[in-house]
């Protein structure tokens, strides 16, 4: 049976609970996607063993809970330098490894940053670290997003690349594999120019497995507010994504836990007023 438009929007745990915790605060309320982090404390990917990790399985089963991992966006896919360059595939390895140990269907990456004078070379090199992860992870079952990230103020020496919808589409177009897909983060759409709307109409729905939530200020800053705190309309996101044909998953991401669960309902009630079917 078909999920509800509720049921479809989850919450990005990131490093607010242990995972086991998160399994269980997740079916406690209802919901069944998750999203976290494995960079620190319990979390970190060193930390599970066998033992552990067969856990973590039995319960997400147990429980019917989609677990997806998300990297840290602080880690330069982009990276170029000698043995940094070597430790960033070893993190982007060690993620796709630790996926199918704990049941995960899918890992959030993206395409790295610059430095404003060397932006073709970080592209090439994130370009070609992208596409050796994904050959690597469709060896192991396992399917990358792609994010398209938030845009920085004019004037920063460091810029997060796949910012905009000409940039990221620069990446996703040339890996033309099953393993790697895209998350789609609305709110940072909505700091660009082209707007929901332009992405919505420039990117590929098929790839897409996952749509990011936060609000936001039109063409401001990166800022996760809780939605009703800035300017993003909800409601006309949900009949532009769902009128492509959009059937996967949202996920929150913002404020707290708490937040993050009662914006579902705030946020299908939107969806609903604005004609979608929920």
């Amino acid at each position: 049976m078909a999920e509800s438009l509720r049921d479809r929007i989850g919450v990005d745990i990131g490093r607010k609970l242990r995972l086991e915790d998160a399994i269980e605060w997740a079916a406690r309320h209802g919901v069944r996607h998750i999203d976290i982090q494995l960079d620190t404390g319990a979390n970190a990917f060193t930390t599970f063993d066998d033992a552990r990790a067969a856990g973590v399985r039995a319960a997400l089963e147990r429980h019917g809970i989609h677990l997806g991992l998300h990297t840290l966006s602080a880690v330069n896919v982009a990276e170029y330098s000698p043995l940094l360059s070597e430790a960033t595939d070893a993190y982007l390895r060690a993620y796709i490894d630790i996926a199918p140990r704990l049941g995960a269907g899918s890992i959030v990456v993206h395409a790295g940053y610059h430095f404003t004078s060397d932006v073709a070379m970080r592209m090439e090199a994130g370009l070609e670290r992208l596409k050796r992860m994904a050959a690597y992870a469709d060896g192991k079952g396992v399917v990358l997003l792609l994010e398209n990230l938030n845009k920085e103020p004019p004037d920063a020496e460091v810029h997060y690349l796949a910012h905009t919808l000409e940039e990221w589409r620069w990446y996703y177009e040339r890996i033309a594999s099953p393993a790697l897909a895209l998350s789609f983060t609305a709110n940072h759409a909505h700091l660009v120019p082209e707007g929901v709307a332009g992405f919505v109409e420039g990117i590929p729905w098929e790839r897409v497995q996952e749509v990011r939530l936060a609000d936001c200020f039109r063409n401001g800053k990166e800022q996760h507010l809780r939605p009703g705190e800035g300017d993003f309309d909800f409601g006309d996101m949900f009949r532009r994504i769902e009128g492509k044909g959009y059937r996967g998953r949202y996920m929150n991401a913002f404020g707290s836990l708490d937040d993050m669960l009662a914006a579902r309902d705030w946020l299908v009630e939107k969806a609903r007023a604005a004609g979608v079917p929920a």
